[in-house]
């Protein structure tokens, strides 16, 4: 699961067995042995130009089946949609799954300049772009400095972003309910991200926007945050709905 995990952050493009190895901190051995097994199973294939190796067939196919047990996409999309277009700008959807956030859905506003950082599939660690960041800020206290201990070794070596940074900025996303972040991820593009709910005040995912520095002042933020709030709420009032 976790070579599928690697690969599915990579997408299309494919890592090659070098890079798998690095980053899983498996032997190229173990690797190259797993990576046959799931070749045959279909859920891995080979990249024929590059040689390197990105999701099979098999792994669109339970997608599918999946989606329609587990479709959270069209449970935030109206309120995602209305998000886009009342501010104008990128706005993102991020479920959790386990240390990671999970990109969703994405829905490109009226702008002209368009900041497009995340693709729908592409996995992050908690904690490093705003709606990880989010999620992370919001969770019970000992789960979140058990996830915290797993993914700052992750962005820092991956990343080049300092602890303390990511714990500073964690603790300003608790206090203040929002997640904000500068120059992260991305050089010149800004985010805000908030976090959603289920039933149960369980922490499921998050709805961030992005932009460029320029746009993204102060002053634009401010009159973000209720537009988020906004668009959470009528997330977690479709989710109550699906509940009952």
């Amino acid at each position: 699961m976790l070579v599928i995990r690697v690969l599915a952050s990579a997408g299309a493009r494919g890592v090659p067995l070098s890079g798998l190895a690095d980053v899983t901190r498996l032997a190229p051995s173990t690797v190259h042995r797993l990576l046959t097994k799931l070749i045959r199973e279909r859920v891995v294939r080979q990249v024929a130009d590059s040689r390197c190796y990105a999701l099979g067939p098999v792994v669109y196919e339970l997608g599918l089946a999946a989606a329609r047990q587990f479709d959270m996409r069209a449970i935030c999309r109206p309120a995602v949609e209305r998000l886009a277009h009342e501010a104008g700008d990128t706005v993102y959807v991020v479920i959790r799954s386990g240390d990671e956030a999970v990109c969703i859905d994405r829905q490109e506003g009226p702008s002209p300049i368009r900041v497009l950082t995340l693709q729908p599939g592409s996995r992050r660690p908690l904690g490093l772009g705003a709606g990880g960041l989010a999620i992370l800020a919001h969770l019970p206290d000992d789960e979140r400095a058990s996830v915290l201990a797993v993914v700052t070794p992750i962005i820092v070596r991956q990343y080049q972003f300092p602890a303390r940074a990511l714990r500073d900025s964690l603790e300003v996303a608790r206090r203040e309910g929002v997640a904000l972040i500068r120059n992260r991820v991305t050089a010149g593009v800004t985010a805000i991200g908030m976090p959603f709910r289920d039933t149960l005040g369980h922490c499921l995912g998050a709805v961030s926007m992005a932009g460029i520095n320029a746009r993204m002042t102060q002053a634009r933020v401010d009159a973000i945050k209720p537009l988020l709030a906004t668009a959470v709420r009528e997330i977690e009032r479709s989710i109550a709905r699906r509940v009952d």
